[in-house]
């Protein structure tokens, strides 16, 4: 049975070289294009004036002569640095909501969940772009109001899996033995939700990473002299009939980032769900001193 489920869980684990394979070489494009490009972000190239890609410019120029390899491995170190600031922040704020609801029950979980069930309402994008204009294009608050924005689904999914775990039956044997609530969310759900909270994990990063480039793209985001794919995006679409590779190069690694996200994502999130039924709650993971 054993080699049966292995057999059946390989192609699963296979079907996620591609995506993984993609997002390494974007990460690792970015993180070594300041030892590789011989261009400094700023740097200008007074003799390659918006220059289609070439030996010497890999990614070509912008319009006033910047090598756009740099600037778009620059903007991915940036839009991916706000991806995983802001998700450390919705994980954290979702998991506390979610957990406190979930373990307390009754009318705590009512109150908190109506909270939630109100929050969604509200349009937050517009409310993140307000704050921009009023506070100005800080990083700190984008990070922030990204990261207060996408909490709301991870506070179900936590609050769904406490529900399910807070009857079970080594939960009821630390209450019995006087632990501290906080101590048996913390050692004791939590690890439970490790599976499902990766997959959340890996689908908040890419709506964090479009709403950024979103906010950015409006000019309300990351500004001078820095950059981000949602800015040189929109330095694209203004050359776009003169200079295509403007567009179709930060354009391009957006795209693929957030499909390999997703698609990590969706298939971890079906094994979690072919785990969880097949196993069932005799096989939860009951912690130990």
């Amino acid at each position: 049975m054993a080699f049966q489920r292995n057999r059946a869980t390989q192609p699963r684990l296979q079907a996620l070289g591609l995506p993984m394979t993609l997002l390494c070489v974007i990460l690792g494009a970015a993180l070594l294009a300041p030892w590789a490009s011989d261009w400094g972000l700023q740097d200008i190239d007074w003799e390659a004036i918006q220059a289609p890609p070439s030996s010497s410019h890999w990614f070509g120029t912008d319009m006033v002569g910047r090598d756009l390899f740099t600037r778009t491995m620059a903007g991915a170190r940036t839009s991916i640095l706000v991806a995983l600031i802001a998700t450390s922040i919705s994980l954290l704020i979702g998991i506390l909501w979610g957990a406190t609801a979930g373990y307390a029950g009754g009318r705590i979980d009512l109150l908190m969940m109506r909270v939630v069930d109100l929050l969604y309402g509200l349009p937050f994008i517009l409310i993140v772009i307000l704050l921009v204009v009023l506070f100005g294009r800080q990083p700190y608050l984008l990070f922030a109001s990204l990261g207060a924005i996408f909490w709301l689904d991870t506070a179900r999914i936590v609050r769904g899996q406490a529900l399910r775990l807070r009857q079970a039956d080594f939960v009821q044997a630390a209450r019995c033995q006087g632990y501290r609530h906080t101590y048996i969310i913390v050692h004791h759900l939590l690890p439970n939700m490790r599976g499902p909270l990766l997959v959340c994990t890996t689908l908040t990063l890419p709506a964090i990473m479009l709403a950024e480039s979103f906010i950015s793209f409006l000019g309300l985001g990351i500004a001078e002299p820095n950059t981000s794919w949602g800015t040189l995006i929109a330095d694209g679409t203004q050359s776009m009939e003169a200079a295509p590779w403007m567009l179709f190069f930060p354009g391009t690694l957006l795209i693929g980032c957030i499909w390999c996200c997703n698609t990590v994502g969706d298939r971890l999130q079906n094994q979690v769900s072919e785990g969880s039924h097949s196993l069932g709650k005799s096989h939860l993971r009951t912690p130990t001193r």
